[in-house]
């Protein structure tokens, strides 16, 4: 088993890394290796698209390296797990809008908008540990329950068209969309490699996920 963890140049990948081997080795499930090759990406059993930035730079960064369609036809046509995290989330929507319109992934029934806390107080970006609150069960979310923390660090978020699709939320000044998910893809707003215990576990979840 081989599972690919994307680097489009969007941000030091070191702590997800060892935070994806660390777990493969517990569960014994295979390699994993970070790579840049669209052919890698194609072979692999599971993906894992990782991220910091804007969203049109990142899936600019994406088309030009040929990630973008191989992981759509890896996901799409041959049906492997999938995790997005942070802004690897993020292009699994519609469409997003920081600082123009971009169309990602298409995966799943939303759009990427600046978060607009209803306290002002709250600043942007928002940034910290957050509490989540399960909206349905997921096999990743196996062992994690509402009131666990993970930890955030974004100035957008995915406003949902289809509720269906949302598979847990914080509260940040109103309900901010923390995981989405749909089939073999799931999609993580916070950094599981950074939420300590919660974040460990789901990553073990997905590396031993057999939809």
């Amino acid at each position: 088993m081989l599972t690919a963890i994307i680097d489009y140049e969007s941000g030091n990948l070191h702590s997800a890394e060892k935070a994806f081997q660390r777990m493969a080795r517990e569960t014994d499930a295979g390699e994993v290796v970070v790579t840049t090759d669209p052919d890698t990406v194609a072979q692999a059993d599971r993906l894992v698209l990782p991220g910091d930035g804007a969203f049109p730079s990142c899936a600019a960064a994406l088309r030009r390296s040929g990630c973008f369609q191989a992981m759509v036809e890896t996901v799409e046509q041959r049906g492997r797990p999938f995790m997005g995290i942070c802004v690897g989330m993020q292009l699994m929507a519609r469409k997003g809008h920081e600082y123009e319109t971009v169309d990602g992934l298409n995966w799943i029934d939303g759009e990427v908008e600046r978060i607009a806390p209803a306290d002002p107080a709250l600043k942007v970006p928002h940034m910290g540990w957050n509490d989540l609150v399960i909206d349905r069960a997921h096999p990743v979310l196996a062992n994690v329950a509402t009131g666990d923390h993970a930890y955030f660090v974004h100035s957008y978020q995915m406003r949902m068209t289809d509720p269906a699709q949302r598979i847990a939320h914080v509260d940040y000044g109103g309900e901010v969309t923390a995981i989405v998910g749909r089939d073999t893809m799931i999609g993580l707003q916070f950094h599981p490699e950074k939420s300590a215990a919660t974040g460990l576990q789901m990553i073990a979840n997905f590396l031993t996920w057999r939809p």
